[in-house]
């Protein structure tokens, strides 16, 4: 594995979306890998981190061998697909389309140090503004065109109603061929802008969320609720919050005041009723960690670097040393019993 550099890294699931999307196209899957240094041990593990570098040079390579400029918008679709999995937890903790947007998974946390994707509101849109780490990387089409066709993908997947894209940005020049960009975006499409985006109408904010109607593995066939067993179940209060603390988990930073909000109490009344039950806040955010983190283990199409976004660490570093405090092993380790 190659560690970090000055200019971050990736995760190994990237390179891999693209070496996927490459091979579809034509191009060799081996000679690829030759012709950008990369070693293919390195792949073997989704959460391996990989100098961004590799990346770079993979995308040119890969534009060499299809002979395909829009090689970035299929590798966007196969970043769509392979991270579907986490897509669907989110389902089971937002109601409609602004639920969504307020918890969207970080680029950063999920890809990698590529850049971030923002929400922004302008008249009666809203957009998804792509940042770019690197600046320079905004006048090619590679990172813009992977980013922008995996996040319009995403958004027309997650509710009932569909959700089109009304407009579409790039930072990059016209390409002389716009046949799948219009394909993917539609027709109202501009090229040489400040920064990649794309608009859509703010009244999709209140479309309703896709409801599943299974499990999404073995573990999540009980409530959340039966987790705690020693617990009195008539306790309603207990179970609000913890539900609230899952809700508020991808959102990073959970504390006591966004609880509160969630359930229409005050922080005082929250603490008060928590004192009445012999605990503290700290105390139920780390239970409902440590129990959920034992249940997205058990769904092996979770990688621990999703696993770590739905629990709301900082990185995966984080979650691991926590999850090693109360099991004794790592994530990996646990997995694999």
């Amino acid at each position: 594995m190659v560690e970090s550099d000055s200019n971050g890294s990736v995760y190994a699931t990237s390179i891999n979306a693209l070496l996927q999307a490459s091979q579809r196209l034509g191009a060799n899957r081996d000679d690829l890998m030759l012709a950008a240094g990369i070693d293919p041990l390195w792949l073997r593990q989704p959460d391996n981190r990989i100098s961004v570098e590799y990346l770079f040079t993979l995308y040119e390579a890969a534009q060499l061998q299809t002979n395909n400029p829009d090689i970035a918008l299929y590798t966007g679709r196969v970043v769509y697909i392979s991270g579907l999995h986490v897509q669907l937890y989110m389902l089971t903790i937002c109601n409609n389309f602004r639920d969504y947007l307020n918890l969207m998974p970080s680029v950063l946390k999920l890809r990698g140090d590529i850049g971030e994707v923002k929400v922004a509101r302008e008249g009666d849109c809203i957009r998804l503004d792509w940042y770019p780490l690197m600046a320079a990387t905004s006048q090619q089409r590679f990172l813009s065109d992977e980013i922008m066709s995996a996040s319009a993908a995403i958004v027309n997947s997650l509710c009932v109603q569909p959700i089109r894209v009304v407009k579409a940005c790039f930072s990059y020049a016209e390409p002389k061929d716009l046949s799948m960009l219009r394909g993917i975006f539609g027709d109202d499409l501009s090229f040489e802008q400040p920064r990649s985006c794309l608009y859509f109408y703010r009244e999709t904010l209140n479309h309703s969320i896709v409801q599943l109607e299974y499990e999404l593995s073995e573990q999540f066939t009980d409530p959340v609720r039966k987790l705690f067993g020693s617990d009195d179940p008539t306790d309603s209060f207990l179970a609000a919050l913890r539900d609230s603390v899952i809700r508020l988990l991808p959102m990073g930073d959970v504390n006591i005041d966004a609880a509160a909000s969630e359930l229409n109490v005050s922080r005082r009344t929250l603490q008060r009723r928590l004192a009445d039950r012999d605990t503290q806040f700290l105390q139920v955010l780390q239970e409902v960690r440590s129990k959920q983190a034992v249940r997205y283990l058990a769904d092996k199409h979770l990688s621990i670097t999703e696993i770590s976004f739905l629990l709301g660490y900082a990185d995966q570093g984080s979650f691991s040393s926590a999850f090693k405090s109360w099991q004794g092993v790592s994530p990996s380790e646990y997995r694999q019993r």
